[in-house]
């Protein structure tokens, strides 16, 4: 599956509730996300529109190594 190519940062903080992310706080166009699942996990969404390919590539890396999942069946489950 390919990457989106127009997600927004909101479009992805909605995509990555469903992996129990909840936003923890805003400081300017970035959004924090925290989950207690597997371990406490911190990630950090721009709040642009879209985000950047290479940004968000490395965003969902980060967030499929604390989940233990692939990078496909990250895409899988968060944009089918």
């Amino acid at each position: 599956m390919k990457l989106p190519r127009d997600l927004s940062g909101a479009d992805l903080v909605k995509a990555l509730a469903v992996l129990g992310y909840e936003v923890s706080h805003q400081t300017g166009s970035h959004i924090r996300l925290t989950t207690q699942r597997s371990g406490e996990h911190h990630v950090t969404v721009p709040a642009h529109d879209p985000i950047k390919v290479g940004t968000l590539n490395a965003i969902l890396r980060d967030v499929a190594e604390h989940a233990g999942l692939t990078r496909e069946e990250l895409l899988i489950e968060l944009f089918s």
